[in-house]
């Protein structure tokens, strides 16, 4: 059984109301973990895209307030709930991908220490958050990507899930809801 969400649901902002279906996205090369590089627009067929803030490292404390953002918490349990549902994704006929804000080096470690089946895309430069105009918040002097999941097909977007809650559900949530349609 999965335990219930300690920490509060971020509220919709809004800021994710531009994303629509059948939205092009960008032709921008991301440098993936499995050493690719990957532009979202070029993905044939249906892919899940789940967008995350950041992935801690042991050892290392989160960032300045983190405790105190709805929604900053859960990036590890919600990319181990698409590990743990990769292969039915996969039978459903959806490749899946998470994309952060983090350099390639940290996503690599973080794929490797919860053995991903799937490639972490990274953006960086913000050249994704710019041209899509992701949500994103600020906190101490760094700017990260708010939650939310896309599922595109051929390079466009069929479905947009924002806010995202709770994090550590929602890969099984979102493929019980595909199933549906």
């Amino acid at each position: 059984m999965i335990a219930a969400w300690p920490y509060a649901a971020p509220e919709d902002d809004g800021g994710a109301r531009h994303l629509v279906r059948g939205l092009a996205l960008p032709d921008i090369a991301l440098a993936a973990t499995d050493g690719q590089s990957v532009s979202l627009s070029r993905l044939a067929g249906d892919w899940i895209i789940f967008i995350y803030p950041w992935t801690g490292k042991p050892g290392l404390a989160n960032p300045p307030h983190w405790d105190d953002i709805a929604g900053a918490h859960g990036s590890t349990p919600e990319a181990e709930g698409f590990r743990d549902a990769y292969d039915a994704f996969c039978a459903a006929g959806f490749g899946v991908l998470g994309v952060s804000g983090q350099d390639t080096a940290d996503q690599r470690d973080f794929a490797a220490r919860m053995r991903l089946p799937f490639p972490l895309l990274s953006d960086a430069g913000g050249r994704l958050r710019s041209a899509l105009r992701l949500p994103a918040f600020e906190t101490g002097g760094v700017t990260y990507l708010k939650r939310l999941t896309l599922a595109s097909r051929d390079g466009a977007i069929a479905r947009i899930v924002y806010p995202v809650h709770p994090p550590n559900t929602h890969a099984k949530d979102l493929f019980a809801e595909l199933g549906r349609q």
